[in-house]
């Protein structure tokens, strides 16, 4: 009985996450990237926690994995929010060598 409570638990999230993010506007966007990096990194403390108490060696290899592919995701979440904000910078025109300002 309990399984099936925790797939609708589950499923109920799940589709609540994505009514609620199908309707954030373009414009929030990259705030809301930067606050799903940082939920990231807490799940990466939680698996470098779960990894430093594991004691078979599934346990290990299961929280190794889990702690690459965390630090992963956070580190690539940082990148593209780092693109995303450099499409917002204002532009600078580069400054030409003083003899090549003819055109």
């Amino acid at each position: 009985m309990t399984d099936v409570l925790y797939l609708y638990i589950f499923m109920l999230a799940a589709f609540t996450g994505y009514e609620v993010i199908s309707r954030v506007p373009v414009i929030l966007h990259t705030p809301l990237m930067s606050g799903s990096n940082f939920i990231h990194g807490v799940v990466l403390v939680g698996a470098m926690y779960a990894l430093g108490h594991a004691t078979t060696p599934l346990q290990i290899a299961l929280g190794f994995l889990a702690v690459l592919l965390g630090a992963a995701n956070a580190a690539g979440g940082y990148v593209v929010t780092e693109r995303m904000l450099a499409m917002f910078a204002p532009k600078t025109k580069k400054k030409l060598p003083a003899g090549e300002q003819g055109a």
